[in-house]
């Protein structure tokens, strides 16, 4: 199970900090949504930079111009970049097609995606997909559901990412919905008073349990 670091809602120098601080125990580096729309490709660019031999994801969460933004993504390093799954499917398609001719990789966010729109989408084999509880539904008090793609799952073996607000506490529980191959943390790490130490009880949890 891979461990994905997810930075948002900061300075660029900020993130390069703490993807240094928490290194040794995480596998991936995400640049979140708000970085990108904040200071645009500049951040991937940097992360790259910076960590040359991690995995950057650009989380674009694209839903339209789909060919010039994986285009940029890629071209600033990213070697995935994510695009939302109740995009059109020309602009989904599109996605697949720059990163296949990139060699890089796509992550479809299933924000909002229904059970059978998730069934149409397993063809994109090849795609990382992501089951995400959303900033929003998770600052409202909208209780996370693990379990949502949970009948589908077991259908098709493509690799599964679990988002939004996942902590040490919560990490058995999601393993147990569904087995994501990607566990995406954000703020469990970044806003913890170790940050560092945080990732490594993450790292050392998910490695028990594999």
């Amino acid at each position: 199970m891979i461990l994905q670091l997810a930075l948002d809602r900061m300075s660029i120098p900020e993130a390069v900090r703490l993807a240094g601080e928490t290194e040794e125990f995480t596998d991936w580096i995400e640049v979140g949504t708000s970085i990108i729309k904040e200071f645009g490709m500049a951040g991937v660019r940097e992360l790259k930079r910076t960590f040359p031999d991690k995995p950057v994801v650009a989380d674009t969460k694209t839903m339209d111009n789909a060919r010039y933004e994986f285009e940029k993504a890629f071209e600033a390093g990213a070697d995935a970049a994510t695009v939302m799954g109740v995009a059109p499917p020309v602009t989904i398609e599109t996605c697949m097609d720059v990163a296949r001719r990139h060699g890089k990789t796509v992550m479809i966010d299933l924000l909002n995606v229904s059970e059978d729109q998730v069934r149409e989408l397993l063809k994109y084999d090849e795609a990382v997909f992501c089951v995400h509880v959303s900033k929003d539904e998770q600052e409202e008090g909208v209780r996370p559901v693990w379990k949502k793609c949970a009948a589908v799952s077991s259908e098709k073996p493509v690799k599964w990412a679990a988002a939004g607000g996942i902590t040490l506490s919560s990490l058995e529980k999601v393993r147990k919905s569904f087995h994501p191959s990607v566990v995406i943390v954000g703020t469990a790490i970044t806003k913890a008073e170790n940050p560092k130490e945080a990732a490594r009880q993450l790292k050392q949890a998910i490695e028990k349990g594999e």
